[in-house]
């Protein structure tokens, strides 16, 4: 089953991809890897979570602001892949920043609303290495940022 059929079995569509908002570009490839860089929660103009976990934002909706990211960054992928998200080998490593209350641990929780839905979506490939770290502060005071690194054929 090829990644386009993959998501539309599982009611995802994916963004527009998303603009930088500094001074960056959203993905690099050198030889077979592809960095994406980190992104927000953001659909449309809206931000999925605010604020630290748990107080401002609950788990369950920080899990799923982890997925929109994961759906940005496959937009960027896919577009810079020029729609063959099948080239993809393996998702190799994804590093997610939680903005936390102090006190807080569960950051890998949150990370596997990420981690899970790549496994949907790539199967063996897409299971991966992975960062989990809570940080004060993120952009535009998202609750979940997330980076990517990819193989890609």
């Amino acid at each position: 089953m090829s990644v386009a059929e993959r998501l539309q079995e599982l009611d995802l569509i994916l963004p527009t991809p998303p603009k930088p908002i500094a001074a960056y570009v959203p993905c690099v490839q050198t030889g077979q890897l592809v960095v994406i860089s980190g992104q927000l929660p953001i659909t449309g103009q809206e931000l999925l979570a605010r604020g630290p976990v748990p107080s401002a934002a609950p788990v369950d909706q920080a899990q799923s602001a982890a997925q929109q990211c994961v759906l940005n960054g496959l937009a960027i992928l896919n577009q810079h892949l020029e729609g063959d998200l099948d080239r993809v080998k393996r998702v190799v490593r994804i590093g997610v920043f939680v903005q936390s209350d102090s006190g807080f641990h569960d950051q890998a929780i949150v990370a596997n609303g990420a981690s899970e839905l790549l496994q949907r979506i790539f199967g063996e490939k897409g299971k991966h290495a992975r960062a989990a770290v809570g940080v004060n502060a993120l952009p535009l005071n998202a609750s979940v940022e997330i980076e990517f690194l990819y193989e890609v054929a």
